[in-house]
């Protein structure tokens, strides 16, 4: 085996894996696709938004000067209604149009009274309190024609669709979604729902990492369970390099006699390092099978989310040029002492109550790395650098999951 980085730190993990970063292709998508995609290039917007100046409220359009002083009196004119404006049509003193929300503001207004402070009579209204020049949404005061709305590597969220819509935009540039392979290994492993013999547990880890996939807005391929056999991993291999932008496998990778995952790795792949300082999770490595990138992640349940979290997710957020998913850290004062590691970075699952004065953290599950009930009920991992103390009143880092 050629010497690779071994037991380094996160950020050089995290480096070293990006210079390996995945060949990402572009393609268009309607709107109606595009939810959870991540925008391949910048996009402008091809009107002003407003299009026009139109009023923010029910009501008349007014002069300012006609109106400072209440109650006064003016002539109904016209009616201005959303999508069937008069762009000729204009006021003058002692004159008022009846708007409605949306509708373009006539030639010659500056302010709008709602209909509420207004008292109507044939074609005459009396206006109950004085005017001020609001209530006026302004041409391009959202965003301006030609003006950058999205930038490049931005998620796309609902609220984001919907300004692609108001920019006019039909569809969008957006990266291709990669397809991730999963591949869990270990003869003890079952499909949930089938009999266990003993010493035989049900294969959780793909289901979870496949949800991880999922919410990044990638695509998983979650293969069956591999035995521990190298010729099986082999062509399990070949397989999702075939097939896959990227694959990760779960177990295998520590120092023991039967981690096939390492062993093969080690003489038929190409390693890029083995083994971060993290804890839980400190045994992941990372490199390529047939110029397909893999992870290799721990078996035990908690380690396999932990480290995808930890490093995978950057790994994909810096190939993809995008910021997403935030790294979302708030400050907590602990409530028990939490067990640190003098060399690693230490990320306990922590519940987390808001409070007057911060957020409590607390951990009420065991830490064990096989527990994935204490992920599942967690609120974040703790960011306990190494050498930090970790006990009870101490304000610390947490990631929140």
């Amino acid at each position: 085996m050629k010497q690779v980085p071994y037991f380094i730190s996160l950020q050089e993990a995290i480096t070293l894996a990006l210079k390996h970063k995945l060949e990402c292709s572009t393609e268009h998508v309607d709107l109606d696709n595009a939810h959870q995609r991540i925008l391949a290039t910048d996009l402008h917007s091809t009107v002003n938004d407003p299009p026009f100046d139109n009023s923010a409220m029910d009501g008349f359009a007014v002069r300012f000067e006609d109106t400072k002083v209440a109650p006064s009196q003016l002539e109904i004119i016209a009616t201005s209604q959303a999508a069937a404006g008069d762009e000729n049509l204009s006021l003058t003193n002692g004159q008022a149009v009846r708007i409605m929300t949306g509708a373009p503001i006539p030639i010659g207004a500056d302010a709008i009274i709602p209909i509420e402070a207004c008292s109507i009579e044939e074609n005459t209204v009396t206006l109950n309190q004085p005017s001020k020049p609001h209530f006026i949404r302004k041409c391009g005061e959202n965003i301006a024609k030609g003006e950058v709305g999205l930038k490049q590597g931005t998620y796309l969220t609902p609220q984001a669709i919907s300004l692609c819509a108001t920019m006019g935009h039909a569809t969008v540039p957006v990266i291709e979604r990669l397809k991730i392979g999963i591949i869990s290994t270990g003869d003890e492993l079952k499909s949930p729902g089938d009999d266990l013999e003993y010493g035989e547990i049900y294969e959780s880890n793909s289901y979870g990492l496949s949800g991880l996939v999922k919410m990044l807005g990638h695509i998983p391929v979650r293969y069956s369970a591999v035995h521990d056999s190298i010729d099986a991993l082999r062509k399990q291999f070949d397989v999702a390099a075939e097939e896959c932008d990227l694959f990760i496998t779960s177990g295998g990778v520590s120092m023991g006699e039967w981690d096939f995952v390492r062993k093969l790795m080690e003489t038929e792949g190409d390693i890029v390092f083995w083994r971060v300082k993290i804890r839980p999770g400190s045994p992941p490595l990372f490199g390529h099978w047939k110029n397909t990138p893999m992870f290799g992640l721990p078996g035990n349940p908690v380690s396999s989310h932990v480290v995808f979290r930890m490093l995978v997710v950057p790994f994909l957020r810096g190939s993809l040029n995008t910021s997403y998913p935030l790294d979302r850290i708030v400050h907590a004062r602990l409530q028990t002492n939490v067990r640190s590691t003098k060399d690693c970075l230490t990320l306990r699952r922590v519940t987390l109550r808001s409070t007057i004065d911060g957020f409590l953290a607390d951990q009420p599950k065991h830490q064990g790395s096989g527990n994935i009930d204490s992920l599942s009920s967690a609120d974040g991992l703790t960011l306990l650098q190494p050498g930090q103390s970790g006990d009870a009143g101490e304000l610390i880092e947490v990631l929140l999951l």
